[in-house]
């Protein structure tokens, strides 16, 4: 069985086992964006992050992208903007 990982979630919900390769691939394209971009809408962060794993990943990218930020939510790395809709997510 591949190295997997447990997620976290801010709420304190129940994180997903997934695989750490995966993990790492997303949690880098959204930090590589975000170092970039600053601040960027979520919706906007699924797209970039689609654009920077090119095709070369395997699944739902934006399902991907969701449980990865919640996690890094979760660990203080990132955090959702205060009232902001469309939901804005930056750095810490």
């Amino acid at each position: 069985m591949k190295d997997m990982i447990r997620t976290l979630h801010p709420e304190k919900k129940q994180g997903v086992n997934i695989s750490k390769t995966k993990y790492e691939i997303i949690r880098k394209a959204i930090l590589s964006t975000l170092h970039s971009e600053k601040e960027m809408t979520f919706m906007n962060l699924s797209r970039a992050v689609e654009k920077e794993v090119n095709g070369s990943f395997e699944g739902s990218v934006t399902w991907y992208v969701t449980t990865v930020k919640l996690d890094l939510e979760a660990r203080g790395v990132v955090k959702r903007v205060p009232h902001s809709r469309p939901q804005l997510v930056k750095l810490v």
